[in-house]
């Protein structure tokens, strides 16, 4: 990972533009080949971002340094005009190994896989944590077509969790053995935005039943 500190605007150029002018900001270029840019508020949420795969040109015209980052699929680009470069050191994180779901969640990944026709009649589990170079998909199962389908399992589904999905979406959509995936995003409580968010990007949502899963009975059952 890169991490450059530096005087900069940057200028989106893509479905749309936009301009964030000169100022101090945090510039973090991961090993995977994404691109965000950084204020010192809004928590971990980037200013600006541009997802894998994409490539960096570093060039110096009349004197100023600029870099421009250019999604290699869709040709988006960002223009970083830098003034002054304040800090730059890189770092080897090497493989992480993934996020360690708590109790509830992880039980979830299990009840799911477990019933996976939960999902549809005639589906079928190919393995739970299937790895990707970023981290283990929850669940990855065929269809009742054949059709690869990568799930990501929550117990409350927001906007990073698409987000989540959606990186794993780009690597497993690689694989010529697995593509076509499609994705299903799965919660017990799914956010309106992760929702407006996942349908933009072709994934499914489903809510979860925990105690369903389970085969635990409704304390007030319903006739309809």
């Amino acid at each position: 990972m890169r991490l450059v500190i530096a005087r900069c605007s940057v200028d989106y150029v893509g479905r749309l533009t936009a301009h964030l002018p000169m100022a101090p900001r945090l510039i973090l270029m991961k090993a995977d080949g994404s691109v965000s840019i950084h204020a010192d508020d809004r928590a971990y949420k980037p200013l600006n971002w541009m997802n894998p795969p994409c490539k960096v040109r570093e060039e110096t015209i009349d004197g100023v340094l600029t870099w421009s980052v250019v999604h290699g699929k869709t040709g988006e680009k960002l223009v970083l005009t830098i003034e002054e470069i304040l800090h730059d050191t890189s770092h080897e994180l090497g493989v992480d190994p993934g996020l360690r779901k708590d109790g509830v969640e992880a039980h979830l990944q299990e009840l799911l896989a477990e019933h996976i026709t939960t999902l549809g009649d005639g589906w079928t589990l190919v393995r739970r944590e299937y790895m990707t170079a970023i981290g283990p998909v929850d669940i990855l199962c065929r269809d009742h077509l054949g059709g690869a389908v990568a799930v990501e399992i929550k117990r409350r589904g927001d906007i990073d969790g698409v987000e989540q999905l959606t990186r794993y979406l780009e690597l497993l959509n690689r694989d010529p053995r697995l593509a076509p995936v499609k994705g299903i995003f799965a919660a017990q409580e799914i956010k309106p935005q992760a929702r407006v968010l996942a349908a933009d990007r072709g994934i499914e949502c489903v809510t979860l039943d925990y105690d369903a899963l389970r085969g635990i009975e409704p304390e007030n059952p319903t006739l309809f």
